[in-house]
C-alpha cells in the first residue's frame, strides 16, 4: 500500500534517509533532523512531499520524498524525486515500482508534464528498473551542484 506521509512518519522517514545513505555509500551525509524533516513536509505550506510504502502487516518498507519543479519550456509543473527508497529485503515486491506510480498518477491527475530524478551512475540495478518502466536517461545534461564553502563565498 501506498500512502501520503503523516507527521508520525517521520522518525521512519529519518531512518530510511539513514539506510539509503548507506546503501548510496554516504552514511554520513544523512543529517537531516526529525525536526527539519517534520518542518519541511508539513508546515502550512510544505517544501517537500512524502510518500510511505506499507506492507501487508502496515510496516513502512520504503519512502519517497518529492517536490515540485516548473518546465519554462512546458509551462507546467512537473514532479522532481528527491529520494526513493526500499528496504533490501523486500525489494523485487513491487514497492518501488508503486511508489513511482503514485507519483506518476498525481503528476497526471494535476496536469503535471513530467516527473524526474537522479540516479548514481553506479547504480545499475536501479537505472535498469527505471529504464524497464520507460524512463529514459537525459544523457545530454550534467547536474550542477553548488554548496559548502563554495556557495558561502559565492552567496556572500
Amino acid at each position: 500500500m501506498i500512502r501520503p506521509a503523516a507527521p508520525a512518519d517521520v522518525p521512519t522517514i529519518r531512518a530510511l534517509i539513514a539506510a539509503l545513505a548507506d546503501y548510496e555509500r554516504e552514511p554520513e551525509a544523512a543529517k537531516a533532523t526529525d525536526e527539519q524533516l517534520h518542518a519541511a513536509l508539513f508546515a502550512e505550506h510544505p517544501a517537500v512531499f512524502g510518500l510511505i510504502a506499507e506492507d501487508d502487516a502496515g510496516t513502512p518498507v520504503g519512502f519517497a520524498l518529492y517536490f515540485l519543479n516548473f518546465s519554462t519550456w512546458n509551462g507546467t509543473h512537473g514532479i522532481y524525486l528527491e529520494d526513493l527508497f526500499v528496504l533490501p529485503e523486500v525489494r523485487g515486491g513491487g514497492y518501488g515500482s508503486a511508489l513511482l506510480r503514485e507519483l506518476a498518477r498525481i503528476a497526471v491527475e494535476r496536469g503535471y508534464g513530467r516527473v524526474e530524478w537522479s540516479v548514481l551512475d553506479w547504480n545499475e540495478p536501479s537505472i535498469g528498473f527505471y529504464k524497464a518502466l520507460g524512463a529514459v536517461p537525459m544523457d545530454e545534461w550534467t547536474t550542477m551542484r553548488l554548496t559548502g564553502d563554495a556557495l558561502m563565498a559565492f552567496g556572500s
